[in-house]
């Protein structure tokens, strides 16, 4: 069993595993839900078909699990002491590859374009204030008047969402980096989208404000580039003005966005949030996604 997983042809049909105490229905022996454990497995299919990998052999792409479930997206990850040999042998290919962007004898660095991939384990207490804005307090108002936070109705909502919407809010839920309490991903997520109305006095403050900022469009496409890299999702409005500091009143950036959007410097997946990305003019101008597929360049993160 062990030469067919290490020494197979990544090409052949896969190797059927059956742990039968993974099957039993009592007595589990990983101590969380049925839930949890689907995510687990979602986790680990998108780990083992990423682009880097998907071609390696079953050893580095072992090891390329072994590595993200080992790192964050933003700290070096630890090789774990209890790697197989073979698996160790192959992390140079990892390296090769851009699976990993650094390595050591006994630490890694995933690369930008599978940093996403990272920090499905619960991150400790340390990561969690280290990535957490020292301003946030642990009672987080709702942004929209009426909202409860409900964690049972939340699941029900990702349960009943299209894979491919789910794969792209559990990016966002689990992001390192963003941190985001729950209760904010529900709200924005689950919420539905309402109308906006900008004042004159909105409008007259940003006919003000782009005299004085004629390289917006492109400054904002490559923001989502970026940000993409380094997150695996697009910026939300509010990530994407305080990354280039543009310090506004709330109304007066929601119509700047909304004018990126018209003038096709950025796009969004309809309402979804956190789906910003270039839209067809800066792609016109060679601000694209890597490696996007065509001038579109659809949402790589609800595609399917």
């Amino acid at each position: 069993m062990e030469d067919a997983i290490f020494d197979g042809d990544s090409a052949a049909p896969p190797v059927r595993v059956t742990v039968p105490d993974l099957g039993r229905e009592t007595d589990h022996p990983l101590p969380f839900g049925k839930l949890t454990r689907s995510r687990v497995s979602g986790w680990t299919t998108r780990v083992l078909t990423a682009k880097p990998v998907k071609k390696l052999s079953p050893t580095a792409r072992l090891a390329s699990l072994f590595t993200a479930a080992h790192s964050t997206s933003r700290l070096l990850g630890q090789i774990p002491p209890h790697l197989p040999e073979a698996c160790r042998a192959a992390l140079p290919d990892l390296l090769h590859k851009g699976f990993l962007a650094e390595l050591s004898a006994d630490q890694c660095r995933l690369d930008a374009q599978v940093r996403h991939l990272s920090g499905m384990r619960l991150p400790t207490d340390e990561e969690k204030t280290a990535a957490r804005p020292k301003s946030r307090s642990r009672g987080v108002p709702a942004m929209t008047p009426g909202f409860q936070f409900d964690a049972e109705a939340w699941t029900q909502w990702k349960n009943a969402a299209t894979p491919a919407l789910r794969r792209h809010v559990e990016t966002v839920e689990y992001c390192a980096l963003c941190a985001l309490p729950p209760e904010r991903g529900a709200e924005a997520f689950m919420l539905p989208s309402r109308p906006q109305f900008f004042s004159k006095e909105t409008k007259a403050a940003y006919g003000q404000w782009k005299d004085a900022h004629p390289n917006r469009g492109p400054l904002a496409a490559r923001f989502t580039v970026t940000f993409r890299a380094e997150h695996g999702h697009g910026p939300s409005f509010r990530q994407l003005c305080a990354g280039l500091d543009w310090g506004q009143r709330r109304p007066v950036l929601g119509f700047v966005v909304q004018r990126l959007l018209a003038t096709q410097w950025l796009t969004s997946t309809g309402t979804v949030p956190w789906t910003l990305r270039p839209g067809q003019t800066a792609q016109e101008q060679g601000i694209t996604l890597p490696k996007a597929r065509n001038s579109r360049a659809a949402d790589p993160a609800l595609a399917r």
